[in-house]
């Protein structure tokens, strides 16, 4: 089943709770959200002390991208903000296999990270333990970028290896996916879609959804 992650970078944040009570009433069971430390990417987004009032008024999947240098220093306080997912790119840490134990041992789900520049090699020692794949198809750090379809060769690479692996692994693709483009990310075989300005915009979140939702089940 294809599902649709918004991604709460692009929401209104002077009418944060309004958005996320339109997200409740929708479809849409995952909520993708972005942290980032100003190092590994430009960009500082948000910490564990909004995701944990957001926490209170909603039961969403809690699907977190560290964009983070040391990502092992944010785990505990993720599980106690509520997060249900969370995935890292490998190159932040010197120990990526013992940060994806982490993640698992406190209860979370546990997800690696392919930045546009990264080979789909470095799953190769990953893949047996992990529990998501996200595959960036825009540089992470900021919005409202161009996807880029040179990138969906690497999504139908990934999604050969998941399926020759015998695992239940979600391959999730974020980056510049819109109603209009939606498309060709289904056909390279993902699972999950991260959309920000796709659903966050001034058509309306409730009716962008039902559109990406109406092409989901086509």
């Amino acid at each position: 089943m294809r599902e649709l992650a918004p991604s709460l970078l692009a929401a209104n944040f002077y009418n944060l709770k309004g958005d996320i009570e339109l997200l409740n009433k929708s479809h849409v069971k995952y909520l993708h959200i972005d942290i980032m430390d100003g190092s590994y990417v430009p960009n500082i987004s948000f910490g564990t002390d909004i995701i944990k009032q957001i926490r209170k008024n909603t039961d969403l999947i809690f699907d977190i991208h560290l964009m983070v240098n040391k990502p092992e220093n944010q785990i505990l306080n993720l599980k106690d903000a509520g997060a249900d997912i969370v995935s890292f790119h490998p190159e932040t840490t010197d120990h990526p296999n013992r940060v994806v134990s982490e993640i698992k041992k406190n209860g979370m789900k546990a997800g690696i990270v392919l930045n546009t520049h990264t080979h789909e090699s470095v799953l190769e020692y990953l893949i047996q333990d992990i529990d998501l794949i996200l595959i960036m198809t825009v540089v992470p750090g900021f919005g409202g970028q161009q996807f880029m379809p040179s990138k969906l060769e690497k999504i139908k690479r990934v999604r050969k290896m998941i399926d020759e692996s015998g695992r239940d692994i979600i391959l999730e693709v974020d980056g510049g996916i819109k109603i209009d483009n939606v498309d060709q990310v289904i056909e390279a075989g993902a699972d999950l879609y991260v959309s920000g300005s796709g659903v966050f915009n001034p058509d309306g979140i409730s009716n962008n959804v039902d559109k990406f939702y109406e092409i989901f089940n086509k």
